[in-house]
């Protein structure tokens, strides 16, 4: 009778299969990293955290590499908080060649408007920087590679008129890695005449206009308005150039310079004045129009 206790008693002591092994629909589930939360460094390969590279203004803790940044951001960023009145935002593109490529350029407009919030790839307006009233323009590569079409030609031209009969400082940030919009044929590459002859009104008028080159900036922005500036700034290892480095390796069937087209490379041959961390630019703006009695 004991044996048969001290048998029942061990086997309760015992425990099931069902107890000691966990049924899959009773299994822990591990906790992943949630999506979102770390971004990779394009420059180092680090990985870091996403909150902290916003903090810093959308800059690489550990390289200095400048992230790509909205042009609503980088308003936010130079412009007085609570000061930015957009300017002719009501101005639209349409589709006068009817054209299409992988899609009709409608659908296109259409679907980049969606994605950035954007109207177009460039917003203007005015606002203060530190207290100083300025004209401001920023290009977005998120919006067809910030290519500049009838719309975006047309908003610098009225926002440099505007500037010329209000004797603002004027200040272009070009993040346009796309040139003259094919979408849109003859019609896109007449705007580089026509913002760069504004330009040249505003200048005879006695206008500051500081450019700002940032990453990237090319084909026709930067064949025109962007390269006009009385003061040219540009961020951090800027890719700034007209064509790609293979483009113009295929045609002049050359090795080129490494580095040839960024920021660095343009300092040190003297096609810009200074090269400005992100962190500095609403600072070293405000000096230069202080220094230019503007």
């Amino acid at each position: 009778m004991a044996n048969v206790e001290s048998s029942a008693v061990a086997s309760s002591a015992q425990p099931t299969m069902s107890e000691s092994t966990p049924s899959p629909s009773n299994t822990p589930k591990k906790r992943g990293v949630p999506e979102g939360l770390w971004l990779k460094c394009p420059a180092c390969g680090a990985s870091v955290y996403k909150k902290e590279v916003e903090q810093r203004l959308n800059v690489c803790p550990k390289c200095e590499h400048h992230f790509y940044v909205s042009a609503p951001d980088r308003i936010n960023q130079v412009i007085d908080e609570g000061t930015f009145e957009p300017m002719n935002e009501q101005l639209r593109s349409t589709d006068p060649l009817e054209f299409s490529d992988r899609k009709r350029y409608v659908e296109r407009l259409v679907g980049e408007q969606k994605r950035t919030g954007l109207t177009d790839a460039v917003v203007t307006g005015v606002g203060m920087v530190r207290a100083r009233r300025v004209s401001i323009a920023v290009t977005d590569s998120a919006f067809i590679m910030g290519s500049m079409g009838s719309v975006v030609g047309e908003r610098l031209t009225r926002l440099i008129e505007h500037s010329t009969k209000q004797n603002l400082p004027l200040i272009i940030i070009s993040a346009s890695g796309g040139g003259a919009r094919m979408h849109e044929g003859i019609l896109s590459l007449m705007q580089m005449a026509k913002v760069s002859a504004a330009l040249a009104r505003y200048d005879k008028a006695g206008g500051l206009f500081i450019s700002v080159l940032t990453n990237p900036t090319m084909g026709g922005v930067a064949a025109s308005f962007a390269s006009l500036g009385d003061l040219c700034f540009a961020e951090p290892k800027a890719l700034i150039g007209f064509a790609g480095p293979r483009t113009i390796k295929a045609t002049i069937g050359i090795e080129l310079p490494e580095g040839f087209q960024t920021s660095e490379f343009f300092l040190e041959h003297g096609f810009i004045d200074r090269i400005v961390e992100r962190k500095n630019l609403k600072t070293e703006i405000a000096r230069a129009i202080d220094y230019c009695g503007k």
